[in-house]
């Protein structure tokens, strides 16, 4: 087993989950130096992966997509099932649409290559932490085209007119933090909103929300 004993942290604690020591070595190098992030743990595949995430409950899952057994798209769904609330973040070297699309679906909050610059890592890692998505313009587009523009509208109806401004600025890429000051609200608020959102559209996820604004013309 690929794990490592919890530690006590007040910095965004990372789950490592890819089927190469190799690969888990070098993420763990790299950011153990980082002030603000803790690798708590690593798991070989997407099971163990499942499995440690529960046990360890991290901020942020690095999770690859192709690996032996239960890969990570698997791994993704069996988390959102579960409702555990670490964000995904895909870590992969393949770059075909078809490859990444499933995984936003599935839920991730975005993904990065692994050749990506280290100090972009550690931001990236940052962001979804804060609640932010990350989605390349392509993927997103694919995503989109993949979709039927007339789903969900008469549901956007249902929306009030501050849901629809915070719908907006999560589409914009906006944390709760960051919607919170824009509209002078608490965050307490805002998340009551989020949650106003997603369960008037019937999404499951931020990543929805921000792809159905977009699709809307909700956007600024």
């Amino acid at each position: 087993m690929a794990d490592t004993a919890p530690r006590s942290t007040t910095g965004i604690k990372v789950l490592l989950v890819d089927d190469h020591q190799v690969v888990r070595r070098g993420l763990r190098t790299f950011l153990e130096i980082q002030g603000d992030i803790e690798v708590v743990g690593e798991a070989a595949d997407g099971a163990e992966g499942v499995a440690r995430a529960e046990e360890l409950k991290p901020d942020v899952v690095l999770m690859d997509i192709k690996m032996p057994g239960m890969d990570g798209i698997e791994a993704l769904r069996k988390l959102r099932e579960l409702a555990n609330p670490a964000k995904v973040l895909i870590v992969t070297s393949f770059t075909e649409q078809r490859t990444v699309v499933p995984a936003l679906r599935a839920g991730a909050s975005g993904y990065v290559y692994k050749d990506v610059d280290p100090e972009a890592l550690a931001g990236a890692i940052r962001s979804v932490h804060a609640g932010h998505v990350l989605l390349q313009p392509e993927v997103a587009g694919a995503l989109l085209a993949q979709d039927d523009p007339s789903s969900g509208t008469g549901r956007g109806s249902n929306l009030t007119e501050r849901e629809r401004e915070v719908l907006a600025l999560i589409a914009d890429g906006r944390s709760n933090r960051e919607i919170a000051r824009a509209l002078v609200l608490s965050e307490k608020t805002v998340k009551t909103h989020v949650s106003n959102i997603l369960m008037k559209l019937d999404l499951s996820d931020r990543t929805q929300a921000a792809l159905w604004a977009v699709r809307h013309g909700l956007t600024g």
